[in-house]
């Protein structure tokens, strides 16, 4: 299977590092030209020297979780032809205990930024009649911990976004897609494992012991990996995935009692 993205321009919100960084990486490597996005401009210049043996890669700083962030992506790249929303935060907290602010703040960068970028970009692709859309969602959207129910609503908000937006894109030739991510292995999640489980735990040891007790409904039993993840999101920004739209496409590690649409 070629996965042919040359003259292909892809922008991948959140991709300094973690699923990100692996999906930017993924996607110049299939010969498109990758926009690294990230808050800073620093974090931003030391991914895209990172990766730049991957292929073309041009920096693309903003948080766009804000309309100025947004803003600012655009100024550098106003039009585009794959949009990855990649973007997200988490952690754990009590679910009673999660204030207003939080839930905001959640809202905010895990379903706004992503609204905002469509709405940006999904005129002119649909005016081509050629253009991908993906949002990266989580098996959190489905199967949500009680720990994460802040950031599992968002996740569940990004499956209804998708499907909107690919019904509005209808017979344009602009699919519109979400993938549901399971556990991932990334620097930010082994912080966040050993948030829940023995901190002097050896690493192997600690990722399964989080999966037995906070995910037993992997059958894969153990993190992904990020290239897991990207190689998805690869063949969806491809025109191989030309009849694929509308969907919730399952990189979860086989949840055995997830319920999706």
């Amino acid at each position: 299977m070629h996965l042919d993205l040359s003259g292909k321009t892809a922008l991948v919100t959140g991709s300094t590092q973690g699923i990100g960084a692996a999906i930017a990486a993924g996607l110049a490597r299939a010969g498109a030209r990758v926009g690294v996005n990230g808050r800073t401009e620093s974090s931003v210049a030391a991914a895209v020297e990172r990766l730049a043996k991957e292929g073309d890669l041009v920096a693309a700083p903003g948080d766009v979780s804000t309309d100025e962030g947004c803003e600012q992506v655009l100024r550098v790249l106003p039009h585009v032809d794959v949009l990855v929303n990649n973007l997200g935060i988490f952690g754990s907290a009590p679910a009673l205990e999660i204030p207003d602010d939080e839930w905001r703040r959640y809202f905010e960068v895990n379903v706004l930024s992503a609204v905002r970028l469509t709405r940006a970009y999904l005129p002119a692709m649909m005016e081509r009649g050629w253009g991908r859309i993906q949002y990266i969602a989580s098996d959190s959207a489905v199967v949500t911990p009680s720990e994460m129910i802040h950031y599992g609503t968002t996740k569940t908000a990004l499956l209804a976004v998708s499907r909107g937006f690919a019904k509005e894109a209808a017979g344009t030739g602009v699919t519109v897609n979400s993938v549901i991510a399971g556990p991932t292995h990334t620097g930010g999640v082994e912080d966040f494992v050993y948030e829940l489980v023995d901190k002097d735990l050896p690493w192997e040891e600690a990722q399964r012991a989080f999966m037995r007790q906070y995910r037993p409904q992997s059958l894969l039993q153990r993190l992904i990996e990020p290239e897991e993840i990207a190689n998805m999101v690869v063949y969806l920004s491809s025109p191989l995935a030309s009849a694929t739209t509308g969907g919730a496409l399952r990189v979860d590690g086989g949840y055995v009692d997830a319920i999706l649409p």
